[in-house]
């Protein structure tokens, strides 16, 4: 059992790798900046080179924060899903909203090429494919909103999740397969997620959802305390199944569906961060397990955005393809080395 004295430790070397990897995700990239000129630039001085304070405050800095937010919300979406229906294998869009926002820029983009006019116009401004990308998660949303007023069963609620994944899955797959080459291509890449060109509007707007998101998420960690002994256990401890469901249901929406409006589907994180601070958190203790996710969460998306711009070069990688090639290979070696351990 871990100490208060050595969870506070823990929790300091978490805060140190998240500014250190702060600082190299905005060090690091095409172009190579000094970290005193970074350091400078982050507190209003100015760098060697004028560019370089450009590159830094409008292009840098707000995708790091963005890195921050995707990765810790993700991360704390993921824990929820997983206590609530108590299942390892549960993530932040096991509810679905990852394919309704797939499915909302789909019809976007479709709609742009094959009726034109009002599409056509809708798909040329800024804010187009976050505002499809939030209406189809929304959509969705309500439709789990109201089966969770309908269906006592968390389980059912989950298996009804991913029903509605897999029909906006599917009719995703049919526009698709009837759009052009071009308009197809735009949808992929929207696929591969993207911290990048984000607008210090739209980044505020990210942490406003976030805060909203991560404050309903602690009002419900006590009772996902009491709810990782049982439903019986819950209810004996006063705990209203159905208004907890509910309340996490809305957090983790929040926080899932407006990552992917701005940054789009962005995989494994949700899934597997829980499971990595599980590995050196030995705490079941929600308050103690959600700030660990969360920033083990965004360290880690920092961490993946800074290979992902393949430093030194001209070249990006999609971030969706980062976080699976370096994120699963380390699950399953400590999973394997938990259980020589045991053994």
């Amino acid at each position: 059992m871990q100490t208060t004295r050595t969870y506070r430790s823990f929790f300091v070397i978490l805060g140190l790798l998240l500014l250190l990897t702060f600082l190299a995700n905005i060090s690091l990239g095409s172009v190579a900046i000094p970290l005193p000129d970074v350091i400078s630039g982050l507190f209003g001085g100015d760098a060697s080179k004028d560019a370089w304070n450009y590159i830094i405050l409008d292009y840098r800095l707000p995708k790091a924060i963005t890195a921050i937010v995707a990765g810790g919300g993700l991360a704390v979406s993921g824990l929820l899903m997983q206590t609530l229906f108590r299942n390892p294998l549960a993530g932040p869009f096991v509810l679905g909203l990852s394919s309704g926002a797939s499915l909302g820029v789909a019809i976007l983009i479709l709609g742009a090429g094959a009726f034109g006019g009002f599409f056509g116009n809708f798909l040329l401004s800024e804010w187009s494919l976050v505002i499809a990308s939030a209406f189809g998660s929304f959509l969705v949303l309500l439709a789990v909103l109201a089966v969770t007023f309908r269906v006592k069963d968390t389980m059912a609620i989950l298996i009804i999740g991913l029903m509605f994944g897999s029909v906006t899955a599917a009719v995703v797959a049919v526009l698709s397969y009837f759009s052009n080459a071009e308009k197809l291509q735009q949808y992929i890449f929207w696929s591969f997620g993207s911290l990048g060109n984000q607008s210090w509007q739209g980044v505020f707007i990210l942490l406003v959802c976030f805060v909203i998101g991560l404050t309903l998420s602690i009002f419900g960690s006590k009772s996902l305390n009491a709810l990782l002994l049982g439903e019986n256990y819950a209810k004996s401890m006063g705990v209203r199944i159905k208004r907890t469901t509910f309340l996490i249901i809305v957090a983790t929406s929040i926080l899932a569906g407006s990552i992917t409006a701005f940054a789009g589907p962005i995989a494994f994180v949700g899934l597997a961060v829980p499971h990595l601070t599980r590995q050196y958190v030995t705490s079941s203790n929600h308050f103690i397990l959600l700030p660990a996710v969360l920033l083990s969460g965004s360290i880690l998306m920092l961490v993946c955005d800074t290979v992902a711009q393949l430093p030194f070069t001209e070249y990006t990688l999609p971030i969706n393809a980062i976080t699976s090639l370096l994120g699963a290979p380390v699950v399953i070696w400590l999973l394997v080395r938990k259980r020589k351990l045991l053994f």
